[in-house]
């Protein structure tokens, strides 16, 4: 199993979901989400990013890239707000 299987593995099944929940939530086939665990595939990237968004996690996660797999989304927020987020995460982090 690659290293991108074992984290959907991982994350799905912290999800407690089932391939099949997953495929319908992301719009593909459960013999697609089968292949990816496996590693006999690899998803798009288009179903790539629909699967870190699922999740919760970046894709540089799912592809190996970085450990860090949580993100969070700034969207809708303003610069301030950003800034202010990105000062507690440093606070957070000297403590």
């Amino acid at each position: 199993m690659n290293n991108i299987g074992q984290r959907l593995v991982d994350l799905r099944k912290q999800y407690k979901l089932t391939q099949q929940q997953v495929a319908e939530r992301i719009w593909v086939n459960k013999a697609s989400i089968s292949a990816y665990e496996l590693g006999t595939r690899l998803p798009s990237y288009e179903v790539l990013i629909k699967l870190a968004r699922l999740y919760g996690v970046t894709t540089d996660y799912l592809l190996g890239v970085s450990e860090q797999h949580r993100a969070i989304s700034v969207v809708g927020l303003s610069e301030k707000q950003i800034s202010i987020l990105l000062t507690l995460a440093d606070e957070l982090r000297n403590k």
